[in-house]
């Protein structure tokens, strides 16, 4: 038994039943990826879009790529309809873009929120008190379908990220009471491979594992 299924079947056997586990397979090769999806891993994320345009056509096509890394408008029409869930959407622009794209392709796009729930300056997502304008505005884009949310929190200890974790599944129980068209809260995707269990112990039901699978990435690829 390989390296990459041992640590799956070891990662599954902690999963609960609602946890969909996405395989991140950034700087990952083609093969990896594969051995992987022998073991009946279905959904894979990237952060790179270049990466997922150059997995994309090279392996099977009932795979359900995620777009979790940052997403720059000018990029956005090189993966519409290549990607199961764009998960950082988080600025007018960018849904402005992926709407327009969708449209000229004829499809609805589905995504995920990313909030920057920690209000790291550094890092992506939009903020909680933005929320509510960006949320109407995407209720005007016809092709684009939100399904959840999504958040990388601070690293901290254990008790700080259960806050955070904590924090997200309560706005993402407020928000779920929105009534929009293509707007409902189905997914949280929080927790990666140091903090997952205790992201799903806070109501995750999307996790993304990507060193607690393939092991260290390679950055010189």
């Amino acid at each position: 038994m390989s390296n990459i299924s041992k640590n799956l079947e070891e990662i599954r056997s902690t999963l609960k039943d609602n946890v969909t586990l996405v395989a991140v397979s950034k700087t990952k090769s083609a093969e990896e990826i594969m051995e992987a999806y022998k073991e009946g891993i279905r959904d894979f994320g990237e952060n790179k879009v270049q990466e997922l345009e150059e997995k994309y056509e090279l392996l099977p096509k009932d795979i359900r790529w995620h777009l979790i890394g940052g997403l720059q408008t000018n990029k956005v029409r090189k993966i519409v309809g290549k990607t199961y869930l764009i998960q950082s959407l988080d600025r007018e622009s960018l849904a402005l873009e992926i709407n327009k794209r969708a449209e000229n392709k004829g499809i609805l796009v589905d995504t995920l929120i990313e909030v920057n729930i920690g209000e790291e300056p550094q890092k992506a997502g939009i903020l909680t008190e933005n929320l509510g304008e960006f949320i109407t505005l995407l209720g005007e884009l016809k092709h684009i379908r939100v399904k959840g949310l999504m958040a990388i929190i601070p690293q901290g200890s254990e008790e700080e990220n259960r806050n955070y974790f904590r924090k997200m599944h309560e706005l993402f129980e407020k928000l779920a009471e929105i009534k929009q068209e293509r707007f409902s809260m189905e997914v949280l995707s929080m927790g990666m491979s140091m903090d997952y269990m205790t992201a799903m112990e806070e109501g995750s039901n999307m996790i993304r594992v990507g060193t607690g699978i393939f092991g260290a990435r390679n950055y010189t690829v």
